[in-house]
């Protein structure tokens, strides 16, 4: 089972009476959902999209965005997921990088088309409900598109958190490659449901492709909030979800998650950020007897690469080693992982890189970049990471947001995890930022607990009961929010320019 058509058309076969789809609108069962794609397929060609040209969706978490990505994967057309939170240039880029004619876009969203950039595709965009739906209501099932598993199966734009935003090409053998090596970790089968908690424009939600690969069934939160997320999964009874610590921690401020039934939950996936051990246990306290675990990974891996289970977190929080709950995991089943200095030597500490099954082959339309990420074989993650004795894998820093300082370098991870054992603190970043005298100031931004107040001054004494004299900011910026992703990271380009200024 080497692409995504050949896992439909087998979750068909051997599931076709079972539900792959549990919605409020109703459930489909795998045949229903298969045909309903494959009459999606026919509406792509209807729509001048080919086998290998690209289409976008601007949608929300719903059963018909599902419908069309899978309808890509069926008929060899490549989906293109926007991030609907975007600003109409950001989109426009998007759509002209990968060349996509067609858009479908969630009502939610139609306003966007009326901004001059989209003015392009305005004419030819598709509103998915109500007319998507009669378009495919009208099409005939097409035969799947018997495609190699080195085809662009799906092309995801990374959040631009460092720079300009860049199209991964993630073909159809790096997705089922991830999907197995998940549902591997994970023990997944066909009585699982995975709930499509992060957004489907981002690469988490690839975690789903497990399911599909099990013939387990799918549900969707079109919006986060955290009654939504808890009534979601009670009535959907999901088994398994992926969720950013930041949905996990508004969840627990605001909701009761024994106030819902989640006899179904077996299992909470969280990633794409690090969690404090603090949430960490109030999180395994809130959900009780479902599973905690986590990991790391990128839009170029489709996306897990390590993984701690949840096992790894019982034992841990027994052992009261806090520190092993600071660590990403190990790798994945098929994955290599190498630590390398910028002239490609092993080392104890450096630079994170990676090959398996499930690295991309590259970005679209950036052969220089890609000279130079993807080096030798090896996908050059960016972060910078050690290993223990055990193989569990410790990110210290991203490359470009290590500080050096007088001299020095500062991996503000360590300065960050300083200033949360502070009680007042609800969320820190600390940057870099340019300076006469030592090349770069060590700067905290900071977010109090509700209802506290943060003094500046007590905070640089915590810490340098802490960490090193040349750690401690410089510069304590305390801010009402933090600027964020769509997963809830915080970007520390937005900051650098706030605090720049």
């Amino acid at each position: 089972m080497s692409t995504m058509s050949l896992a439909l058309d087998r979750a068909r076969r051997l599931h076709g009476s079972s539900p792959a789809v549990v919605d409020p609108e109703g459930d489909f069962t795998w045949a229903a959902h298969v045909d309903r794609v494959a009459r999606a397929a026919d509406m792509l060609a209807g729509q001048g999209v080919g086998t290998g040209e690209r289409f976008a969706i601007l949608s929300r978490n719903t059963r018909r965005h599902f419908e069309l990505l899978h309808a890509g994967y069926w008929s060899g057309a490549v989906p293109v997921p926007v991030n609907c939170r975007l600003a109409p240039p950001e989109i426009a880029f998007i759509l002209e990088d990968s060349g996509c004619r067609v858009l479908f876009v969630d009502p939610p969203f139609a306003d966007l088309l009326e901004a001059p950039e989209l003015a392009p595709w305005r004419e030819d965009a598709v509103e998915i409900g109500a007319a998507s739906d009669r378009l495919i209501d009208g099409a005939d099932p097409v035969p799947r598109h018997d495609a190699a598993a080195d085809e662009d199966a799906i092309l995801l734009y990374t959040g631009g958190t460092t720079g300009r935003s860049k199209g991964v090409r993630l073909n159809h053998g790096n997705v089922v490659a991830n999907g197995l090596q998940v549902g591997l970790a994970f023990s997944f089968t066909a009585a699982d449901t995975f709930l499509h908690a992060a957004p489907m424009f981002h690469s988490a939600d690839l975690l789903g492709t497990a399911t599909t690969l099990m013939g387990g069934s799918h549900a969707f939160l079109p919006a986060f909030s955290p009654e939504n997320l808890l009534g979601t999964l009670a009535d959907s009874r999901a088994t398994f979800t992926m969720l950013a610590p930041t949905m996990i921690i508004m969840t627990l401020q605001q909701a009761d998650p024994a106030a819902h039934d989640l006899g179904a939950l077996r299992a909470i996936f969280y990633g794409s950020a690090p969690m404090a051990v603090e949430w960490i246990e109030k999180t395994m306290q809130s959900f009780a007897g479902v599973e905690l675990a986590q990991g790391y990974g990128l839009t170029e891996t489709a996306p897990i690469l390590t993984i701690m289970d949840s096992a790894t977190h019982v034992a841990a929080l027994k052992a009261g080693n806090t520190e092993r709950l600071k660590s990403a995991g190990k790798p994945v089943v098929g994955v290599e992982l190498r630590l390398l200095d910028d002239a490609g030597n092993a080392v104890d500490e450096g630079e994170v890189a990676v090959r398996g099954p499930n690295v991309s082959q590259g970005y679209l339309n950036l052969p220089e970049v890609n000279a130079e990420t993807f080096r030798g074989g090896w996908f050059r993650t960016g972060d910078i990471g050690r290993l223990d004795d055990e193989g569990f894998l410790y990110l210290l820093d991203r490359k470009k947001d290590m500080i050096v300082t007088g001299g020095e370098n500062v991996y503000s991870s360590e300065v960050e995890a300083a200033i949360y054992q502070h009680p007042d603190i609800a969320e820190t970043a600390v940057i870099g930022v340019p300076d006469e005298t030592y090349g770069e100031m060590v700067v905290a931004a900071v977010v109090a607990q509700p209802g506290r107040e943060l003094d500046p001054t007590a905070l640089t004494e915590h810490c340098r009961a802490r960490i090193g004299g040349y750690k401690i900011p410089r510069r304590i910026e305390v801010l009402e929010a933090m600027p964020k992703n769509a997963m809830g990271k915080i970007l520390k380009t937005e900051l650098r320019r706030l605090l720049s200024e």
